[in-house]
């Protein structure tokens, strides 16, 4: 199965961006203020709003990894911590447990909501152990009572990595409200999205405090405070910082993309359940449905190919989808498949065999509210005759 020449592309994780995006950006240069500005402030104040806290609880940053590691490093992580984390996760989650100093380790997944098994938790605490990483991968809540529990009964911190969350709940809360920090993505293919870009939510406005110090090369004032309409301010470099601050450039994508967020989910909601209606009856694993105390971000919808069930390799699957001019993606081959963890931690794939057998089959079809019907229905028509055959 070719693409016609005429068929445009389906572009995996394509942005969905509107005028009001574009103008924002515009009078964003024209203002003459670019960096971190009014309009960092107002995404902060109106990401407050969404998650139902104070505005005095997050802070913009220039990425989700940057929101990790600033966190764990103003959380006091030090060398010789360790930290529990998914073993199914993009690699920043583990990248930024190393450069705050601390050690990953990992858990495997829970074979039906592909989270971190919180059965295995208490199994993986050592006395060196000083926090847990949940990753609400895809968008499906982590099983955050256990978690918590665990935490309360070992005096560990949480820390939410919500990459994919933006809209999860858990027993009607937002995700990365329910641990010590929550972490945000906005990057391109994100739910919400300022091109590259972070938030760090946390319950202490102290430490969202401090968090702004350290994001900013350890500065006691920022440059929108510096060259304010009252004049200029000295600074005072009170700790040795980081270069993580989140522009107004970002910040004007943003400020829209959230005002957009719940009429996205719908459609991303209505795309991904009829996906779960279509592929039901084919050979290949779809996705868990979330239970009625949970909220999906449907930020991703996986597909599971083993080869024993449906005639075709993951890879080739991808092939003969790129080859019908569609794009997906594979999110994600367990950490213990890549060769510098392996090399640093000895971890070896057959440790975690549940992460390792889906990471080995796991495909992640185009999911955004870019897609219009004729899109979702080419998606379809796609997967069902690959599998078919």
């Amino acid at each position: 199965m070719v693409s016609d020449k005429d068929t445009p592309f389906i572009v995996f994780g394509a942005p969905d961006i509107h005028n009001e995006e574009i103008d924002e950006i515009v009078a964003t240069l024209h203002s003459g203020w670019i960096g971190t500005g009014p309009r960092v402030a107002q995404f902060e104040q109106d990401f407050a709003a969404v998650k139902a806290v104070g505005q005095d609880q997050v802070a913009a940053v220039n990425s989700c990894t940057a929101a990790l590691h600033v966190s764990m490093i103003a959380a006091g992580l030090k060398p010789g911590d360790e930290v529990l984390t998914t073993a199914m996760t993009f690699c920043a989650t583990a990248n930024a447990i190393i450069h705050a100093g601390a050690t990953p380790v990992l858990v495997d997944i829970d074979p039906l909501t592909l989270n971190i098994d919180t059965t295995q938790l208490e199994q993986r605490i050592t006395p060196r152990t000083r926090a847990i990483v949940p990753v609400h991968f895809a968008g499906l809540p982590c099983e955050m009572d256990r978690i918590m529990a665990v935490a309360a009964t070992n005096n560990l911190l949480v820390i939410e990595d919500c990459a994919h969350a933006i809209e999860t709940q858990w027993r009607g809360q937002h995700a990365g409200t329910l641990g010590d920090f929550g972490c945000f993505s906005f990057y391109v293919t994100k739910n919400v999205v300022t091109g590259e870009g972070g938030m760090v939510l946390a319950r202490s406005p102290e430490m969202i405090d401090r968090i702004k110090v350290l994001a900013l090369h350890g500065m006691s004032k920022d440059a929108w405070s510096r060259f304010s309409d009252d004049g200029y301010k000295h600074y005072e470099v009170v700790a040795a910082g980081f270069k993580y601050n989140m522009m107004d450039l970002q910040a004007a994508l943003g400020i829209h993309q959230l005002r957009r967020m719940e009429q996205n989910w719908l459609r991303r909601r209505e795309i991904w359940q009829r996906y779960q209606q279509v592929f039901a009856d084919l050979p290949a694993g779809c996705p868990a449905e979330p239970e009625d105390h949970m909220r999906h971000a449907y930020h991703l919808y996986t597909l599971s190919i083993d080869e024993r069930d449906c005639g075709i390799s993951r890879d080739s699957f991808i092939d003969r989808m790129s080859d019908a001019g569609i794009g997906v993606g594979v999110h994600y081959r367990s950490l213990a498949q890549q060769p510098y963890y392996q090399e640093r931690f000895n971890w070896r794939p057959e440790d975690f065999p549940v992460s390792t057998a889906f990471g080995n089959n796991t495909v992640s079809l185009p999911l955004g509210p870019s897609l219009d019907d004729a899109d979702v229905h080419r998606i379809t028509d796609t997967v069902s005759a690959i599998l078919a055959k």
